[in-house]
């Protein structure tokens, strides 16, 4: 009947270690990728890969012509031989006086102009070779044998994905929550519900003034090469951990902005606002 009190349920805080669980997405990206290119014009001789190979760091991927660099090559130590020749004739006349200080060191200038020739002429010569600057997988062929290829023309991608990076974002209200190290949980599709975990490795130095968030980098351990760069991917973890009160997420009133909770004493229900925190399923924290 009227006046009669209404039964209630009630649940007793607790104060408990709690680290708010984060949930973001983000994509795959490889933890070193490169496109393989040629520095200069030239044509291509050989092919030293299979697409889709794994191939060692130093491994010759393309050979191109070399017969104009060889031959630059050896026209720059012929002349670099010369000058030394008619430096040391000239420091034999030096001593005799035939030879004047300065005709001395002007012989030594052609000297060091022609040591330096040669060491562009050899860098050329070598640039007739590309060589894989990391170990990775290589991608698909963009060039054949007799193709003749111009500077930054892309011959094939080169992926290292024994550790995938996974880049997303958190609002910067939970920025206190993160570090370097958290383990962090990823799923994607296509890999029948498969976890991978990993740890946070870094985090942006800059807030985003237009989302407020935060760049998050984790780090997922990849061996079996499961992941690949560019996949669209979820990702779950757990802030640092602090004592905290608890209280079932059904107890909270949300009024114009505002969150309160009723508090029963003395056999009363008496309303308190709260500021809360994290949340869980069925559970948040409760700050102030």
């Amino acid at each position: 009947g009227a006046g009669q009190p209404a039964p209630v349920v009630t649940a007793l805080p607790k104060r408990e270690a709690f680290g708010v669980v984060i949930e973001a997405v983000g994509t795959a990206l490889a933890r070193e990728s490169v496109e393989i290119t040629s520095k200069a014009a030239n044509t291509v001789t050989a092919i030293r890969f299979v697409e889709g190979q794994k191939v060692a760091r130093g491994a010759v991927l393309v050979e191109f012509d070399r017969a104009q660099a060889a031959a630059q090559l050896e026209e720059a130590e012929a002349n670099l031989a010369e000058s030394r020749n008619q430096y040391a004739r000239g420091k034999d006349l030096s001593v005799t006086q035939a030879l004047s200080r300065a005709q001395l060191d002007q012989l030594e200038t052609a000297v060091k102009t022609a040591a330096a020739r040669v060491a562009a002429a050899r860098a050329k010569l070598e640039d007739t070779v590309i060589r894989a600057p990391f170990a990775g997988r290589t991608g698909f062929r963009r060039v054949s044998v007799g193709g003749f290829v111009n500077p930054g023309t892309v011959i094939t991608t080169l992926d290292d994905t024994s550790i995938i990076k996974l880049e997303f974002t958190v609002p910067q209200s939970l920025l206190a929550d993160l570090a370097p190290g958290l383990p962090v949980t990823a799923l994607t599709e296509g890999m029948n519900g498969r976890e991978f975990k990993g740890r946070i490795a870094t985090l942006g130095s800059r807030i985003d003034p237009i989302t407020r968030s935060i760049g998050v980098r984790a780090e997922l351990p990849n061996a079996d090469g499961a992941l690949r760069p560019g996949m669209f991917m979820t990702v779950r973890l757990e802030g640092h951990e602090a004592p905290a009160l608890l209280l079932p997420e059904e107890a909270l009133v949300p009024e114009q902005g505002r969150t309160y909770v009723y508090v029963v004493k003395d056999g009363r229900a008496m309303r308190r606002e709260v500021v809360t925190g994290g949340r869980r399923p069925g559970i948040v924290a409760v700050q102030s």
